[in-house]
């Protein structure tokens, strides 16, 4: 498990049947991961943040640098939740920079509300766990969003071995019971904050985009977007303003006609960082 890295990340949002005929084409070029199978696997990402929403309006106010904190987890219906990932996401400019550890789901628990002891860690975790109360305590951090999401990755091969490229679907958000719970009755109170014939794809890379990407996704009229997840399923549940126009329902890219346009898809016309 890598803990700590520096990428660029690229995200679009693609009808399905678009995302389909680009994965037929990435074939050669790209090695599917060994997690993802034929239908790919589950995501969970439970984000705290403060009573009033700070890093929800950093990422509107277009702050270059920001942070997340979120519990990462991938529940496998055959086994129960056991470990976690703990992880703070963190932007400069335009690199995207990722601390994280692995701890049992309680612990992972109790350090998202400040508190950690009873475990001997690694200098590298120790210090995540550092940061992580740190930022617990002095932003007042809580719960504030649970976001899933059914993922298929891909990893270049051994030309490209720094590329990472992923489809998700299914995208879903709640913000009542935020707790990484498996049930159906939990489950349940999830809501599309991207209509499920769309989903988000996103590159992630250590460097330039290679040529043959570029040229791929300009064939398929690949449109860069600045797409959070966190903030558009925050928005399409809790129905905030943003210069008096409701971010819900998400205005997607074939939908000119729909005005104004959600804040955070934002497009863009370049495909490389």
């Amino acid at each position: 498990m890598i803990r700590r890295f520096n990428r660029f990340e690229l995200k679009y949002l693609l009808p399905l049947a678009s995302a389909e005929a680009l994965k037929a084409d990435l074939a050669g070029q790209v090695d599917a991961d060994s997690f993802s199978g034929h239908t790919g696997y589950h995501v969970w990402s439970l984000y705290y943040d403060s009573p009033t929403y700070e890093f929800f309006w950093d990422k509107i106010e277009g702050l270059k640098f920001r942070r997340k904190l979120r519990i990462r987890a991938y529940p496998d219906s055959d086994h129960p939740l056991e470990s976690v990932m703990v992880e703070i996401k963190q932007r400069i400019n335009k690199t995207v920079q990722k601390r994280r550890l692995c701890l049992p789901i309680e612990k992972a628990y109790e350090l998202c509300t400040g508190q950690f002891s009873g475990m001997v860690l690694d200098p590298l975790d120790a210090a995540v766990v550092a940061e992580v109360k740190d930022l617990v305590i002095s932003k007042n951090l809580r719960p504030s969003c649970l976001i899933s999401y059914q993922r298929t990755a891909y990893h270049g091969n051994r030309y490209n071995p720094g590329l990472r490229i992923t489809f998700d679907t299914e995208l879903k958000a709640r913000c009542t019971q935020l707790v990484l719970d498996p049930s159906p009755a939990v489950a349940a109170e999830n809501r599309y904050f991207i209509p499920p014939d769309w989903c988000i794809l996103e590159i992630k890379l250590n460097d330039k985009v290679p040529d043959w990407l570029v040229s791929l996704l300009n064939a398929h009229n690949c449109e860069l977007r600045r797409v959070s997840k966190y903030c558009s399923g925050l928005a399409h549940n809790k129905a905030f303003q943003v210069n008096h126009t409701s971010l819900s329902p998400l205005i997607l890219p074939e939908q000119p006609s729909l005005q104004p346009a959600n804040p955070f898809i934002h497009p863009e016309r370049i495909v490389a960082p």
